[in-house]
């Protein structure tokens, strides 16, 4: 149609509200770009950069500079641009202050992403915010192979070294190895579950679909801090108490004047096992449900709520639990150095620092297919240096290096199913 587009200023209020910012509907079709556009965009002044004269795809992203989700896309493309100099063009129009390209675009809502072959021939248009990595997904999806991009980083398949310790010195849960004083075992029918402490215990069980406390207890064994024999952990009295770092600290003694003595020069609180029990399952996984310190744990906010990822990837996984935009706050696996993550629509928004990268522990099952090797062999990493030295000091783990924009993805892949069963026993894939 012949119809001019008409650019409707809408609050920033409404901005906010739906993540895009509407641009009156021009009847005018959308899967091709008018032969003039390309130059109406090379009139205007906001583009990040000049295009280059060599034949290359091209990103042209029109928003605004006051659009929020155009905001957002700010970084990435800079990004993108950087990191693709010389293989695509990347440019920004912005059209409310030139209106006349959201005319020659035929554009109806920003941000809106075009993708254009070497010869400016449109190939896609995405309305809304866009990810890095969706971005570069597109152009592998249209065929199109931006040399130079980023490997895919470190991948063992393989163990460096195979991990030698008798399997009843290692935790079932968190894989490190068993102090004496500390040993707790879960009886099963045909095996038992050998475990570090009683707060890998607390984890074990908030793993156990359908788990009734009672018939779970009876299964459990604690070792006596006093004489190092297996008590019924039910039945055992505990001294609670706090480590340099903030982390509770346990001790189990089955006479209960013994825990009392040893609270003289230990100090802490004296508790029965329900005690314990309402402490240790007190702060859970906003992801899976599983018990966490939230020392140990990534910190998630949504909305205006404050909650707790058990691992990196179980953070991302909040997302795609809520179906809500989240930022997390996730420590170096090394170095403890804070890593910011910000998402939008489903993707990631900003990341702090930009280096950052994730690790996604996996193992091989029987059948020959990769399966998740667990919470507590996944990490991030501000850069490659830090997860090179993480792994070296694990020469017995497996699986491979991820963007966290992959994190998030594969977490937003999951079917609502999926997201009930992870990381409980038996059924986390």
């Amino acid at each position: 149609m012949k119809t001019p587009i008409k650019i409707i200023i809408v609050a920033a209020l409404a901005v906010a509200v739906i993540g895009a910012v509407a641009l009156e509907q021009s009847k005018a079709p959308v899967e091709s770009t008018p032969a003039n556009a390309i130059a109406v965009a090379g009139n205007d002044s906001s583009k990040s950069a000049p295009a280059t004269n060599a034949p290359l795809p091209k990103l042209i992203d029109l928003g605004a500079d006051k659009c929020i989700p155009c905001k957002a896309m700010a970084p990435i493309l800079e990004d993108l641009k950087k990191e693709y100099a010389g293989k695509m063009n990347v440019e920004f129009i912005d059209v409310w202050k030139n209106p006349d390209a959201g005319k020659a675009f035929r554009i109806e809502m920003i941000p809106t992403q075009i993708f254009f072959d070497v010869s400016g021939k449109e190939l896609f248009r995405h309305v809304g915010f866009f990810g890095k990595e969706d971005i570069l997904g597109k152009w592998k999806e249209l065929g199109v192979d931006l040399t130079g991009k980023t490997s895919a980083g470190i991948i063992l398949e393989e163990p460096v070294k195979p991990d030698t310790r008798p399997r009843d010195h290692v935790c079932f849960m968190c894989d490190e190895d068993i102090q004496p004083k500390t040993k707790t075992v879960v009886k099963g029918q045909s095996e038992q579950r050998v475990l570090c402490s009683p707060h890998c215990y607390f984890i074990y069980f908030s793993s156990i679909v359908g788990a009734d406390p009672i018939v779970e207890e009876a299964k459990v064994s604690v070792t006596d801090w006093a004489s190092g024999n297996l008590v019924a952990a039910a039945a055992a009295t505990y001294i609670y108490g706090m480590d340099a770092k903030g982390r509770p600290t346990t001790k189990a003694f089955a006479d209960k004047a013994a825990a009392a003595k040893e609270q003289q020069t230990s100090p802490g609180n004296l508790l029965a096992w329900d005690m314990l029990r309402s402490k240790e399952l007190a702060t859970r996984c906003a992801f899976c449900d599983r018990a966490v310190y939230p020392e140990d744990a990534c910190g998630v906010k949504f909305g205006t709520t404050h909650g707790h990822g058990c691992c990196t990837h179980c953070a991302m996984g909040v997302a795609a639990r809520l179906k809500q935009d989240i930022e997390v706050e996730a420590k170096d696996g090394l170095t403890g150095e804070l890593i910011r993550v910000k998402t939008l629509d489903g993707q990631i928004a900003s990341l702090e620092p930009a280096t950052a990268i994730a690790w996604f522990g996996q193992t091989k099952g029987p059948d020959g297919k990769w399966a998740s090797a667990g919470c507590f062999k996944q990490g991030f990493f501000v850069n490659g240096g830090n997860l090179q030295k993480w792994l070296d000091a694990r020469p017995a783990i497996t699986g491979r290096q991820i963007t966290i924009a992959q994190a998030l993805s594969d977490k937003m892949k999951l079917s609502p199913e999926q997201i009930a069963k992870a990381c409980k026993l038996g059924e986390c894939k």
